[in-house]
This record gives C-alpha cells, structure tokens and sequence, in this order.
C-alpha cells in the first residue's frame, strides 16, 4: 500500500483548480450550473493530499447521463456513483492530481461539502485541529484509506452540526 500523504497548504491549488475548472466548463459548457473547489485543499492554510476536488454541479439531475459521457470521454477515469447520484472521476498530473465529482442541483452531499468549507475558512482553529488530524490519520493508516476516511467521520460530522447551527468558538 502506498503512504497517505498530507502536505502543507499550497499557494498553488487555488490556481491549479481555476485550470481545471476551466477546461471542464468548456468541456460541459450549457451542463454546468457551477464547479466548486471542495475538500482541504479549496480552505487557505488547510494541510491537505496533493489532490484537487471539485464539483461539477449540473442544471438538471436530467443531464447527468449527459455529463458523465462527455467527461469519460475526455480521458478522465471514471470510478462509478460515489454516494448516491454523485458521479466520481479522477486524473492525475504531474506532483498532483484531481477528483472531479459531478452531480444535480439539489444534491445534498454538495451543500454539505460547500458547508464544511466554508465553516473552516470561517474557523481556522477547527482548521488546525483538522489538519492535526489528517496527519495523525495518515501516519496511523499505513497507506488504508478505510482506516484515514473513516477516522475524519466523525469530526467532519460535527463540524456539519456546528455549521448548521451558526456557531463558531468561543474565541469569535
């Protein structure tokens, strides 16, 4: 198995994601309600794996037979329905790579995920205690993945709570 391996935040990803995003527009065009930079990479500071994630928000649920067609075509690698209605595809390049996640409009996975980014931009001591984590995780896991994603359930369950709610720490 190989290593998990989280580095330290990158100044280069938020460009990195603007080159994808924009060749999987003009690869979508008309589909594409919009393409967001998701996961620790998209939060400034966050420690993260080299990957970029994004989603690819369709107009219509109706389309993503559609989407999914043009992006498999296009050379990207394609792994199947990840989480219920959420199209899962990959590429790597050189020193990084990128998971690309196409769904509907409504899908609730997405908000979720624009949710827990925004509260750890919002948060940078819930920031932290995240990448304290996803080092511990990696270094424990010996390269399995079951062992490094499911040990971020539940502080990213909480962290969804928090969210909901509107609270910030004591500090804020």
């Amino acid at each position: 198995m190989r290593a998990i391996k989280v580095v330290d935040y990158d100044p280069s990803w938020p460009l990195l994601f603007a080159q994808i995003s924009s060749g999987v527009s003009t690869l979508l065009s008309d589909l594409v309600l919009s393409v967001d930079h998701i996961g620790s990479t998209s939060v400034p500071g966050l420690a993260a794996k080299p990957k970029i994630d994004l989603d690819v928000v369709v107009i219509s649920d109706d389309v993503l037979p559609a989407a999914i067609e043009a992006v498999r075509a296009a050379d990207f690698v394609f792994h199947g329905d990840s989480g219920g209605q959420r199209w899962a595809f990959t590429r790597d390049h050189d020193g990084y790579g990128f998971r690309l996640y196409l769904c509907g409009p409504d899908h609730r996975g997405h908000r979720e995920r624009i949710l827990f980014r925004d509260y750890l931009e919002d948060c940078p001591e819930r920031a932290t205690a995240y990448a304290d984590l996803k080092r511990r995780l990696a270094a424990r896991a010996d390269g399995d993945w079951d062992v490094y994603t499911g040990g971020k359930t539940e502080f990213i369950s909480e962290t969804l709570r928090l969210a909901e709610c509107g609270a910030h720490s004591a500090a804020d």
